[in-house]
């Protein structure tokens, strides 16, 4: 097969032909030009249209062919479109828009994106990071304008943590598809009420339920934007200030014995957090010991594993009825920290109890968000967070992508 086969079927040209191929010392360059008589389609809706003119050349870099570097030059034409009413650049068929990359090393460079550190891409192919930055926003604005919403049926919102200094960027992800569908730079609430200004019209009356934490300004949008949907609190981040709760009475009480007895609660903090199936025997044989010392670790420890069996009952009165009993126990423990949790469940009562109505997690979401911040360790971080939100998008989305005409791996 000749040269110029193999690049008419790479790039699916039928108005348009290889005039030469010319070598250069750095690479290839392949000139085209229009069929004589054919009519070109409109830029804009499509339509097959009269030429009346020719604008100057223009070049576009194409996928390496056996590892050379290759060039497209053509001279774009302008038609006269009937249905538009204007005078415009036709369609070029190997390109979209004022790209400088055609469409096929587009795709390559995006698809390898996805696996590799945006600078690794860069460096196989000898182009510029912005070169692969824009092939990776060129396939997020595809797949966001193509993307179908289906039958969204239950979201989570989570914050992660993007560099130090507290600068975070919030994920709305679909439940049901595990998938992105929206991120933005902050954790408060003009940030929330920006997903529902692009996505509320198409979200409303779809939606049954929506797993977050306790985040206030979360919470307050939540009720304005979606006042009919359940609002579940998710478990894991229960345990987690529960955990924090009985870790900090261990400090305290670490604290209070490192005068008279500075190892007897040394490098004890797993012992009093892990679940008994987990221990090793050698740590389950030091925790039955700590336990009959009476400390108020011990406890603690107590009141977080007796917290357990919340989650094992089925019908919501059961669990709220156990939910006020182990309310009373914590509230008279004693223990500051405990306390404190417990009137944080108090005050959010309603959300925690709504799980055993809909028994939805934030699981998928942490399973996602551990993907994401492997995205920012992959590539040694994102100096911004645009570019940082487009790779979330372009990891994470699931979006959809155009059908290249030939496929490169």
């Amino acid at each position: 097969m000749l040269v110029k086969s193999i690049v008419r079927r790479t790039l699916g040209i039928k108005s348009h032909k290889v005039v030469r191929m010319v070598r250069h010392a750095d690479g290839i360059e392949i000139q085209l030009d229009r069929r004589g008589g054919h009519r070109l389609p409109c830029s804009r809706c499509g339509k097959p249209c009269r030429v009346r003119d020719r604008l100057q050349r223009r070049s576009w870099r194409h996928v390496p062919l056996w590892g050379i570097p290759t060039r497209l030059v053509y001279r774009p034409a302008r038609v006269e479109c009937k249905s538009c009413r204007a005078i415009v650049v036709e369609s070029i068929p190997w390109s979209t828009g004022k790209c400088g990359l055609t469409s096929g090393l587009a795709h390559l460079l995006s698809s390898l994106a996805r696996l590799l550190a945006w600078d690794v891409v860069a460096r196989l192919f000898r182009v510029h990071w912005n070169t692969v930055q824009s092939a990776v926003r060129q396939a997020v604005t595809y797949g966001l304008r193509h993307r179908q919403m289906g039958s969204v049926l239950y979201i989570g919102i989570d914050e992660i943590s993007r560099r130090r200094g507290h600068v975070y960027v919030t994920n709305v992800y679909d439940l049901s598809e595990r998938r992105l569908l929206w991120s933005g730079e902050g954790r408060d609430k003009q940030t929330l009420e920006r997903f529902f200004q692009e996505y509320g019209q198409a979200l409303r009356g779809r939606v049954k339920g929506v797993c977050c934490d306790m985040w206030q300004p979360y919470m307050d949008v939540l009720e304005q934007q979606l006042p009919e949907v359940t609002l579940v609190f998710d478990k894991f981040h229960l345990i987690r200030h529960l955990n924090q709760a009985v870790d900090e009475i261990r400090r305290q009480e670490a604290a209070t014995l490192k005068a008279d007895n500075p190892e007897l609660l040394k490098r004890s903090r797993y012992l009093w957090l892990k679940n008994p199936e987990n221990l090793t025997d050698k740590q389950r044989a030091r925790l039955g010991y700590l336990e009959r010392l009476n400390l108020r670790s011990g406890r603690a420890y107590l009141l977080k594993e007796s917290f357990r069996e919340l989650w094992t009952y089925a019908r919501k009165g059961w669990a709220k009825r156990f939910l006020a009993k182990w309310f009373w126990w914590a509230t008279h423990s004693r223990l500051t920290p405990m306390r404190d949790f417990a009137w944080l469940l108090r005050n959010h009562e309603e959300g925690v109890l709504n799980y055993f109505d809909m028994p939805i997690t934030n699981g998928i979401v942490e399973g996602l968000n551990n993907k994401a911040k492997v995205i920012s360790h992959r590539c040694y971080g994102f100096r911004t967070a645009k570019n940082y939100i487009l790779a979330l998008y372009h990891c994470l989305g699931k979006l959809p992508e155009p059908e290249p005409v030939h496929r490169f791996v």
